[in-house]
């Protein structure tokens, strides 16, 4: 059966980390043999922890481990070839040694190669609940979103591709003055593909995979999140919940903190329309520093309380929603977004897109949707509403400013 992972993603210092302890600590608790694990290069799981922790799994308790996965060594282990061919390459160009090793490893790649880490601990079966610190940003998931193109190009391209440049080799030298790639290189290449197959496979998983996004009650926290939400819809995985870390309490209304409560109380407002309906799970701004058993038990009890003050129905370790709450599909310059609305008459939709934000207004109620960048020119052309789905058509064209209304 395979592990439950969540990945925890969110902003940089909105305390992705302290929440991703927290979970993995009371996973732990309840017997599971938990594994937390950071992907981040800037890794705080230690830090968090109080624990120092390695490259690979480290007993921190009773049912817990931790590791912090160094991306070098992930990288000179999947990597070494392609990095010893493209360095000579750059290094016949006149590149300095030391900037020739930084332009082999591309952007984004360093955190690729610590996820395929967790592809490693589902092969092994060690755990049964797997927590992942990812690093603050939802890029490297939009790099996992292409197996069928990495299929075909695996299947179809990389085998005739390999042979002719094994053909090639020995006259291209003196031809082009390069060297060629190895079937080293290509080994690797392979492998990467593969793996990177593999690694999709269990991100989509949607009964044992989920993302939880973190996030502070600020603006431009919240707006993040909500366009790595649209993305992590657009490309299939299932986001179970959301973290609203650092809430101030009611008590803080009044004096100093009176503005900024109102503020954060403006931005749940939005957190709650943004990302409808998926579970939005609070935390309190805590008095102290979450670190140390002590502070993540209690942040772990803030965030998935039990008895009468649980606001989710769940334990961390369950998947707390089951469906990605909408749908973008798009082809030859249109674009279709399906949004499930239950329970909801046609006549009290009401709809408009405001530069790459989509705003559905059902009555009292509002929802705001996120698009994503390269849907900036395209505007609705068409609404329609069918057995509890609306669905907006959109097409291509010159951007009008203000708000288009669809009906």
């Amino acid at each position: 059966m395979a592990p439950r992972t969540i990945l925890y993603t969110g902003k940089g210092g909105v305390g992705k980390t302290s929440v991703a302890a927290a979970t993995a600590r009371r996973c732990a608790a309840a017997g599971l043999r938990t594994l937390v694990v950071s992907t981040d290069p800037a890794h705080s799981l230690s830090d968090s922890l109080e624990l120092g922790l390695g490259s690979s799994p480290t007993r921190c308790g009773d049912n817990l481990w931790g590791q912090e996965v160094q991306a070098q060594e992930e990288m000179e282990r999947h990597w070494e070839a392609v990095r010893d061919w493209m360095g000579d390459l750059l290094a016949e160009r006149g590149v300095d040694p030391i900037s020739a090793d930084e332009l082999t490893v591309p952007p984004g790649m360093d955190e690729l190669f610590s996820l395929l880490e967790i592809k490693r601990h589902h092969e092994q079966e060690d755990f049964e609940a797997i927590v992942v610190d990812c690093a603050p940003t939802g890029e490297t998931l939009r790099l996992l979103s292409f197996p069928d193109v990495a299929s075909w190009w695996l299947e179809k391209v990389f085998p005739w591709e390999r042979r002719l440049v094994a053909a090639a080799r020995p006259f291209a030298r003196g031809l082009l003055d390069i060297p060629m790639p190895s079937d080293a290189v290509f080994d690797d290449v392979q492998r990467l593909v593969e793996s990177l197959v593999g690694m999709n496979a269990i991100l989509r998983d949607r009964s044992a995979t989920t993302v939880r996004l973190v996030m502070n009650p600020e603006r431009m926290v919240v707006k993040e999140s909500m366009r790595t939400f649209t993305y992590l819809n657009l490309y299939g995985y299932l986001t179970d919940a959301v973290v609203v870390n650092r809430v101030l309490p009611e008590e803080a209304a009044e004096g100093y903190f009176g503005p900024w409560r109102a503020a954060q109380r403006e931005q749940m407002e939005l957190v709650r329309s943004a990302f409808a309906p998926v579970p939005v799970l609070v935390a309190p701004h805590l008095e102290r520093e979450v670190a140390g058993p002590e502070m993540l038990d209690r942040l772990a009890g803030e965030l998935f309380p039990s008895g009468e003050a649980q606001a989710v129905p769940g334990e961390p370790w369950d998947v707390l929603h089951a469906e990605v709450s909408r749908e973008l599909v798009s082809e030859n310059g249109t674009a279709t977004l399906r949004l499930p609305l239950p329970n909801v008459s046609k006549a009290d939709i009401d709809l408009k897109k405001i530069g790459l934000e989509v705003v559905v207004r059902v009555g009292a109620h509002k929802r705001t949707i996120m698009l994503p960048a390269t849907m900036a020119a395209h505007r609705p052309r068409a609404a329609s509403f069918q057995e509890g789905t609306l669905e907006v058509h959109f097409e291509r064209g010159d951007e009008r400013v203000g708000a288009d209304r669809a009906g």
